[in-house]
């Protein structure tokens, strides 16, 4: 048993270091490419490329070439869970709790924030405390040059920049793949470790503290819905309803936010503040 157990640790530390050297290589060529085309330019749409060739070499391709090189018939859907198509009313229900969620989201937001600056307050930490700040705040200022649409053509690329790429590749990644090589197949023993470690990577990877204890228990959620349903359909599809509503939200929003300062912030704020007991 010790030594089958030994067996199984090998095969998964070696399927992680596999899968981050790849990872590496993608990405630094992803990088190399950006920089040849595009010089360094920090143009909006330069930056819209770049984050396009990160999310594709990082999280989407590695995945792809993992699961063909680790199932027996080079079948990297059938590896990754794609192959299992959930019904129309696990559709429709996934996307329901992922709206029904918002409220909750904003809530554990503001805890968070609330929370982290409380600690960061403290002397000591000050130096941390404004490294965090400006992350978030440099992040927050990138997210609304991308938002930025004046027209249909313009959102749906952001949809599909924002919403439905990161979303695939995001839950290949950490469900599809983390999650799996940490769980080894051996059932309900490791199932737990594997949705909150794969969770806590998730959100730690993302480098917006003041976001960190939400989207950790969003990836939590599709963590355990892709064990219940046993397809990665589903929580790629609560993902995409998520990054989905910010980006239509803001579209809608945002040109009333110059006669309304509310409605610029409605859509982060729905569950927290004053409406906190719609979050709980």
């Amino acid at each position: 048993m010790r030594k089958k157990q030994y067996f199984c640790g090998m095969k998964r530390f070696m399927q992680i270091i596999v899968w981050l050297g790849i990872v590496a290589c993608l990405t630094l060529l992803a990088m190399g490419l950006w920089t040849v085309v595009w010089h360094g330019s920090q143009s909006t749409e330069s930056l819209k490329w770049l984050q396009l060739l990160q999310t594709v070499a990082t999280f989407l391709l590695p995945p792809l070439l993992c699961a063909w090189m680790w199932d027996a018939e080079h079948k990297p859907a059938a590896w990754l869970k794609l192959d299992r198509v959930p019904s129309w009313f696990v559709c429709v229900l996934a996307v329901v709790i992922m709206l029904c969620s918002v409220p909750a989201i904003n809530l554990l937001a503001d805890l968070n924030r609330r929370l982290l600056d409380g600690i960061l307050s403290l002397g000591h930490w000050s130096g941390i405390g404004e490294w965090m700040r400006s992350m978030e705040d440099a992040a927050a200022a990138l997210t609304d040059r991308f938002l930025q649409a004046d027209d249909i053509p313009t959102l749906l690329i952001n949809i599909g920049l924002m919403a439905l790429l990161p979303a695939l590749a995001e839950e290949f990644s950490f469900r599809g793949t983390l999650q799996q090589i940490i769980e080894g197949g051996e059932g309900r023993a490791r199932t737990g470790l594997a949705i909150w470690v794969s969770a806590f990577i998730f959100a730690a990877i993302h480098m917006q503290f003041y976001g960190f204890i939400p989207r950790m228990l969003m990836g939590a959620m599709f963590g355990y819905v892709f064990v219940w349903t046993r397809s990665l359909w589903v929580p790629v599809l609560m993902h995409f309803t998520n990054n989905a509503l910010a980006v239509v939200s803001y579209y809608i929003l945002s040109p009333m936010a110059e006669e309304a300062a509310w409605a610029n912030d409605i859509a982060d704020t729905i569950g927290a503040g004053d409406t906190w007991y719609v979050g709980l």
